[in-house]
């Protein structure tokens, strides 16, 4: 039997990619109150773990593309990673933003009444403690807000998640669908599922919606592939272009 989604799917349709889009720099503040200038009402971003166990923002494994520093995250204390620059890559408007700790994040989020979707991200070998950690802090940081939607492309780091704080809603994370994503879902009692855009037909939609899930579908650049989707069923739409495809382009 499929566990049926909620009654309420309390998130907003249009959610800016890490924050900004291509607007500002990759998981920083900065990108936070880029998307709130534009209206945005919900952001993604990426958490991990540095070497001292503190949750903060990055994408990748390094912090070698988005900021001055050079080396693998897992290896830094996060005193090292705060003093990085991490927004002088983007432009120098945006010169001395830095990687901030999922505190900060949610400090920001309830100063601009954002909801956010944190996508788990660890760094290699450290899936179970970054889904734990990272849970277990959005549980507490979150508590007076619009719950935190956590994902992930690691199952170790969501099932630790759901174990940590399984209040909290989940979304597993996809490139292209795979065959067993209803048993996926199911034991890890999913609320949604979140997929690449270029793997989704309408077929697929139906079948996620059937099997009683939202869908999020990232990262989608196009004004017209965004209004199919959501012609499809697709609940939300993770994208870059902020600036085309804003807090209002889904109402009708």
């Amino acid at each position: 039997m499929n566990r049926p989604a909620p009654t309420a799917w309390p998130y907003p349709r249009i959610v800016a990619h890490r924050g900004g889009g291509t607007l500002a720099p990759e998981n920083t503040l900065a990108g936070f109150d880029t998307g709130a200038r534009l209206g945005l009402r919900m952001a993604e971003c990426d958490a991990k773990l540095s070497s001292d166990d503190v949750v903060f923002l990055l994408h990748d494994d390094t912090v070698d593309r988005t900021s001055n520093g050079h080396g693998a995250a897992a290896a830094m204390p996060y005193r090292a990673i705060a003093a990085l620059d991490a927004g002088a890559w983007f432009s120098a408007a945006f010169a001395g933003a830095t990687m901030p700790t999922l505190e900060a994040v949610a400090r920001r989020c309830a100063e601009l009444r954002m909801a956010i979707n944190i996508e788990i991200k660890p760094c290699p070998g450290r899936d179970t403690e970054t889904g734990r950690i990272v849970a277990t802090q959005a549980a507490v940081l979150w508590r007076d807000q619009t719950a935190p939607l956590l994902s992930s492309f690691s199952y170790a780091a969501l099932a630790a998640a759901a174990s940590a704080a399984p209040d909290l809603p989940r979304g597993l994370l996809f490139e292209a669908v795979p065959p067993d994503w209803r048993e996926q879902c199911r034991s890890l009692a999913c609320v949604s599922l979140h997929a690449s855009h270029r793997h989704l037909s309408a077929e697929l939609v139906g079948q996620i919606k059937a099997a009683g899930l939202y869908l999020l579908a990232y990262t989608v650049n196009e004004p017209d592939r965004a209004r199919e989707l959501a012609r499809w069923g697709v609940d939300a739409i993770c994208t870059d272009r902020i600036d085309l495809i804003g807090a209002d382009f889904l109402v009708s």
